[in-house]
């Protein structure tokens, strides 16, 4: 997992969610960071905008913000090799 996917990730969760950045961390679940339904869809445009990939509706079963970034880390490493646009593991 890259860090600097892991750095932009955190960021773009501080930024959605209204909180501190050194208040997130790869070990946090979503709900401990306080983010609701709204945040999350929030975070999701965040995450197409900023890494330019297509996120399905499946992502929502993501509950931490290890397993987000594990997913983007594999979508990205994937684009590298497809020639069609990437989205989020299901």
């Amino acid at each position: 997992m890259s860090n600097e996917i892991t750095e932009k990730v955190l960021d773009l969760i501080a930024s959605t969610a209204r909180i501190s950045r050194d208040k997130v961390s790869i070990n946090n679940t979503f709900d401990e960071l306080g983010m609701d339904s709204l945040d999350a869809t929030n975070l999701v445009f965040a995450i197409e905008e900023e890494f330019n990939i297509s996120v399905p509706d499946e992502a929502a079963r993501i509950k931490d913000v290890r397993q987000l970034v594990e997913n983007l880390g594999a979508v990205l490493a994937q684009r590298q090799n497809d020639v069609d646009q990437p989205t989020f593991a299901k």
